[in-house]
Protein backbone atom coordinates (compact mmCIF):
# COMPACT_ATOMS: atom_id res chain seq x y z
CA UNK A 1 0.00 0.00 0.00
CA UNK A 2 2.80 2.44 0.93
CA UNK A 3 4.64 1.78 -2.34
CA UNK A 4 1.52 2.47 -4.36
CA UNK A 5 0.97 5.73 -2.48
CA UNK A 6 4.57 6.84 -3.16
CA UNK A 7 4.24 6.07 -6.88
CA UNK A 8 0.89 7.86 -7.21
CA UNK A 9 2.12 10.90 -5.30
CA UNK A 10 5.34 11.00 -7.36
CA UNK A 11 3.39 10.85 -10.61
CA UNK A 12 1.16 13.67 -9.38
CA UNK A 13 4.13 15.80 -8.33
CA UNK A 14 5.95 15.54 -11.66
CA UNK A 15 3.76 18.01 -13.63
CA UNK A 16 3.40 20.25 -10.58
CA UNK A 17 7.19 20.33 -10.17
CA UNK A 18 7.83 21.10 -13.84
CA UNK A 19 5.04 23.60 -14.44
CA UNK A 20 4.42 24.91 -10.93
CA UNK A 21 7.23 27.46 -10.90
CA UNK A 22 8.21 29.72 -8.02
CA UNK A 23 8.24 28.60 -4.37
CA UNK A 24 5.43 26.09 -4.94
CA UNK A 25 7.34 24.27 -7.67
CA UNK A 26 10.51 24.27 -5.59
CA UNK A 27 8.71 22.91 -2.51
CA UNK A 28 7.02 20.13 -4.48
CA UNK A 29 10.30 19.34 -6.20
CA UNK A 30 12.00 18.94 -2.81
CA UNK A 31 9.31 16.52 -1.66
CA UNK A 32 9.65 14.58 -4.90
CA UNK A 33 13.46 14.46 -4.91
CA UNK A 34 14.38 14.32 -1.22
CA UNK A 35 12.05 11.64 0.09
CA UNK A 36 10.52 9.32 -2.51
CA UNK A 37 13.76 7.94 -4.06
CA UNK A 38 15.24 7.14 -0.66
CA UNK A 39 12.00 5.64 0.68
CA UNK A 40 11.63 3.19 -2.20
CA UNK A 41 15.33 2.29 -1.99
CA UNK A 42 15.03 1.59 1.74
CA UNK A 43 11.91 -0.48 1.04
CA UNK A 44 13.86 -2.53 -1.53
CA UNK A 45 16.85 -3.05 0.78
CA UNK A 46 14.83 -3.78 3.94
CA UNK A 47 11.53 -5.46 3.00
CA UNK A 48 11.10 -7.21 6.35
CA UNK A 49 9.00 -5.59 9.08
CA UNK A 50 11.65 -5.93 11.78
CA UNK A 51 14.64 -4.78 9.73
CA UNK A 52 14.27 -1.13 10.73
CA UNK A 53 11.95 0.87 12.94
CA UNK A 54 9.93 3.80 11.67
CA UNK A 55 12.39 6.49 12.72
CA UNK A 56 15.31 4.74 11.05
CA UNK A 57 13.33 4.27 7.83
CA UNK A 58 12.36 7.93 7.78
CA UNK A 59 15.92 9.14 8.43
CA UNK A 60 17.38 6.79 5.81
CA UNK A 61 14.74 7.86 3.29
CA UNK A 62 15.96 11.46 3.45
CA UNK A 63 19.63 10.51 3.67
CA UNK A 64 19.62 8.09 0.75
CA UNK A 65 17.58 10.51 -1.39
CA UNK A 66 20.24 13.17 -0.86
CA UNK A 67 22.86 10.63 -1.98
CA UNK A 68 20.95 9.10 -4.90
CA UNK A 69 19.70 12.20 -6.72
CA UNK A 70 23.19 13.72 -7.24
CA UNK A 71 24.42 10.34 -8.50
CA UNK A 72 21.59 10.29 -11.03
CA UNK A 73 22.62 13.77 -12.15
CA UNK A 74 26.25 12.65 -12.44
CA UNK A 75 25.27 9.72 -14.65
CA UNK A 76 23.06 11.95 -16.81
CA UNK A 77 26.01 14.28 -17.35
CA UNK A 78 27.73 11.51 -19.36
CA UNK A 79 24.69 10.67 -21.47
CA UNK A 80 23.51 12.34 -24.71
CA UNK A 81 20.55 13.84 -22.83
CA UNK A 82 22.66 15.78 -20.31
CA UNK A 83 21.45 17.40 -17.09
CA UNK A 84 18.18 19.31 -17.38
CA UNK A 85 14.91 19.70 -15.54
CA UNK A 86 13.04 17.15 -17.65
CA UNK A 87 15.81 14.56 -17.77
CA UNK A 88 16.42 14.72 -14.01
CA UNK A 89 12.72 14.53 -13.13
CA UNK A 90 12.08 11.62 -15.49
CA UNK A 91 15.19 9.76 -14.32
CA UNK A 92 14.27 10.16 -10.66
CA UNK A 93 10.73 8.98 -11.42
CA UNK A 94 12.06 5.90 -13.24
CA UNK A 95 14.35 5.16 -10.28
CA UNK A 96 11.41 5.44 -7.86
CA UNK A 97 9.30 3.04 -9.90
CA UNK A 98 12.14 0.53 -10.34
CA UNK A 99 12.94 0.49 -6.62
CA UNK A 100 9.24 0.22 -5.79
CA UNK A 101 9.02 -2.80 -8.10
CA UNK A 102 12.02 -4.46 -6.44
CA UNK A 103 10.57 -3.74 -2.98
CA UNK A 104 7.19 -5.21 -3.95
CA UNK A 105 8.85 -8.33 -5.35
CA UNK A 106 10.97 -8.88 -2.25
CA UNK A 107 8.01 -8.35 0.07
CA UNK A 108 5.89 -10.84 -1.88
CA UNK A 109 8.50 -13.52 -1.19
CA UNK A 110 8.09 -13.05 2.58
CA UNK A 111 5.27 -14.43 4.73
CA UNK A 112 2.41 -11.96 5.21
CA UNK A 113 3.20 -11.32 8.86
CA UNK A 114 6.85 -10.46 8.11
CA UNK A 115 6.21 -7.93 5.34
CA UNK A 116 6.73 -4.29 6.15
CA UNK A 117 3.67 -2.10 5.87
CA UNK A 118 2.59 1.25 7.20
CA UNK A 119 0.26 1.29 10.18
CA UNK A 120 -1.95 4.35 10.25
CA UNK A 121 -3.39 3.96 13.79
CA UNK A 122 -0.78 6.44 14.98
CA UNK A 123 -0.82 8.08 18.43
CA UNK A 124 1.92 10.57 19.21
CA UNK A 125 2.09 9.91 22.97
CA UNK A 126 2.36 6.15 22.53
CA UNK A 127 4.87 6.51 19.71
CA UNK A 128 7.08 8.86 21.71
CA UNK A 129 6.89 6.65 24.77
CA UNK A 130 8.13 3.59 22.87
CA UNK A 131 11.30 5.34 21.67
CA UNK A 132 14.58 5.06 23.53
CA UNK A 133 16.83 8.03 24.27
CA UNK A 134 18.85 7.82 21.05
CA UNK A 135 15.78 7.47 18.87
CA UNK A 136 14.32 10.58 20.48
CA UNK A 137 17.54 12.46 19.76
CA UNK A 138 17.42 11.26 16.15
CA UNK A 139 13.80 12.36 15.81
CA UNK A 140 14.67 15.76 17.20
CA UNK A 141 17.58 16.21 14.81
CA UNK A 142 15.42 15.10 11.90
CA UNK A 143 12.71 17.62 12.80
CA UNK A 144 15.29 20.39 13.14
CA UNK A 145 16.79 19.46 9.74
CA UNK A 146 13.37 19.51 8.06
CA UNK A 147 12.46 22.86 9.66
CA UNK A 148 15.85 24.25 8.63
CA UNK A 149 15.38 23.07 5.05
CA UNK A 150 11.94 24.69 4.90
CA UNK A 151 13.33 27.91 6.36
CA UNK A 152 16.19 27.94 3.86
CA UNK A 153 13.71 27.32 1.04
CA UNK A 154 11.58 30.29 2.14
CA UNK A 155 14.68 32.49 2.42
CA UNK A 156 16.06 31.54 -1.00
CA UNK A 157 12.76 31.99 -2.82
CA UNK A 158 12.05 35.43 -1.35
CA UNK A 159 12.75 38.27 -3.79
CA UNK A 160 15.56 40.60 -2.73
CA UNK A 161 14.34 43.67 -0.86
CA UNK A 162 17.06 45.95 -2.24
CA UNK A 163 18.33 45.73 -5.80
CA UNK A 164 22.06 45.88 -6.40
CA UNK A 165 23.37 49.29 -7.41
CA UNK A 166 26.07 49.44 -10.06
CA UNK A 167 27.08 51.06 -13.35
CA UNK A 168 28.06 49.32 -16.56
CA UNK A 169 31.01 50.91 -18.36
CA UNK A 170 32.44 49.49 -21.58
CA UNK A 171 34.48 50.20 -24.69
CA UNK A 172 33.70 48.94 -28.18
CA UNK A 173 35.91 48.84 -31.23
CA UNK A 174 35.12 50.04 -34.77
CA UNK A 175 32.79 47.10 -35.44
CA UNK A 176 30.74 47.65 -32.28
CA UNK A 177 32.38 44.72 -30.47
CA UNK A 178 34.71 44.49 -27.50
CA UNK A 179 37.66 43.78 -29.81
CA UNK A 180 39.83 45.18 -32.61
CA UNK A 181 40.83 48.27 -30.67
CA UNK A 182 43.50 50.45 -32.33
CA UNK A 183 46.95 49.14 -31.37
CA UNK A 184 49.34 50.92 -33.74
CA UNK A 185 48.97 54.61 -34.62
CA UNK A 186 51.13 57.10 -36.43
CA UNK A 187 52.11 60.25 -34.64
CA UNK A 188 49.19 62.71 -34.82
CA UNK A 189 46.76 60.06 -36.16
CA UNK A 190 43.27 60.16 -34.68
CA UNK A 191 41.77 56.95 -33.23
CA UNK A 192 38.11 56.35 -32.50
CA UNK A 193 36.28 53.99 -30.15
CA UNK A 194 32.75 53.84 -28.74
CA UNK A 195 32.21 54.15 -24.99
CA UNK A 196 28.99 53.13 -23.27
CA UNK A 197 27.39 53.63 -19.86
CA UNK A 198 24.34 51.87 -18.39
CA UNK A 199 22.89 53.25 -15.16
CA UNK A 200 21.82 50.59 -12.63
CA UNK A 201 22.21 52.90 -9.62
CA UNK A 202 18.41 52.99 -9.08
CA UNK A 203 18.48 56.79 -9.26
CA UNK A 204 19.29 59.60 -11.69
CA UNK A 205 23.08 59.78 -11.93
CA UNK A 206 25.53 62.16 -13.60
CA UNK A 207 28.67 60.80 -15.25
CA UNK A 208 31.87 62.20 -16.70
CA UNK A 209 34.41 60.32 -18.84
CA UNK A 210 38.04 61.35 -19.29
CA UNK A 211 40.55 59.86 -21.72
CA UNK A 212 44.08 59.83 -20.28
CA UNK A 213 47.30 59.17 -22.24
CA UNK A 214 50.50 58.97 -20.18
CA UNK A 215 48.93 61.00 -17.38
CA UNK A 216 47.60 63.75 -19.68
CA UNK A 217 43.94 64.35 -20.56
CA UNK A 218 43.45 63.60 -24.26
CA UNK A 219 39.67 63.81 -24.42
CA UNK A 220 36.52 64.13 -22.33
CA UNK A 221 32.80 63.33 -22.51
CA UNK A 222 30.27 64.79 -20.08
CA UNK A 223 28.26 65.80 -18.19
CA UNK A 224 26.09 62.73 -18.95
CA UNK A 225 22.81 62.49 -17.01
CA UNK A 226 21.10 59.09 -17.04
CA UNK A 227 17.83 57.96 -15.51
CA UNK A 228 17.71 54.51 -13.88
CA UNK A 229 18.27 51.62 -16.33
CA UNK A 230 19.03 54.00 -19.21
CA UNK A 231 22.00 53.58 -21.59
CA UNK A 232 24.31 56.08 -23.25
CA UNK A 233 26.77 55.42 -26.07
CA UNK A 234 28.97 57.78 -28.01
CA UNK A 235 31.94 57.60 -30.34
CA UNK A 236 34.98 59.41 -28.95
CA UNK A 237 38.36 60.14 -30.45
CA UNK A 238 41.86 60.69 -29.14
CA UNK A 239 45.18 61.60 -30.71
CA UNK A 240 48.55 60.55 -29.25
CA UNK A 241 51.18 63.26 -29.01
CA UNK A 242 54.32 61.23 -28.27
CA UNK A 243 56.12 58.40 -30.01
CA UNK A 244 56.54 55.23 -27.95
CA UNK A 245 55.49 51.63 -27.44
CA UNK A 246 52.92 50.26 -25.00
CA UNK A 247 51.35 53.59 -24.15
CA UNK A 248 48.33 53.05 -21.88
CA UNK A 249 45.06 54.64 -23.02
CA UNK A 250 42.83 55.02 -19.94
CA UNK A 251 39.10 55.70 -19.94
CA UNK A 252 38.10 56.96 -16.50
CA UNK A 253 34.47 57.13 -15.44
CA UNK A 254 33.48 59.59 -12.70
CA UNK A 255 30.10 59.73 -10.95
CA UNK A 256 28.67 63.06 -9.89
CA UNK A 257 31.24 65.37 -8.34
CA UNK A 258 33.58 62.57 -7.26
CA UNK A 259 37.29 63.15 -7.84
CA UNK A 260 38.13 59.44 -7.82
CA UNK A 261 37.07 57.39 -10.85
CA UNK A 262 34.56 54.61 -10.17
CA UNK A 263 35.72 52.61 -13.20
CA UNK A 264 38.90 52.55 -15.26
CA UNK A 265 39.20 50.76 -18.61
CA UNK A 266 42.35 50.72 -20.69
CA UNK A 267 44.28 49.23 -23.55
CA UNK A 268 47.76 49.85 -24.97
CA UNK A 269 48.94 51.37 -28.25
CA UNK A 270 52.24 51.73 -30.07
CA UNK A 271 52.82 55.18 -31.54
CA UNK A 272 55.28 55.38 -34.42
CA UNK A 273 56.74 58.41 -36.12
CA UNK A 274 55.43 59.67 -39.44
CA UNK A 275 57.15 58.02 -42.40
Amino acid sequence: MDLLVVIVVSLALVPLTIFGGGPVGIALGLIFALFSPGYTLVAALFPRRGDLDGVQRLALSFGLSIAVVPLIGLILNYTPWGIGLYTVVVSVLVFIMLMAGVAWYRRRRLPQEQRFGLQFHFRLAQFWGRQNRWDRVLIGLLVVAIIGAIGMLVYVTQPPTVEERFTEFYIRGPEGKAENYPHVLAMGEEAKVTIGIVNHEQEITEYNVKIIIKGQTAGEAGVITLAPDKKWEQEVSFTPTEVGDNQPIEFRLYKGNENTPSHILHFWIDVVGNQ
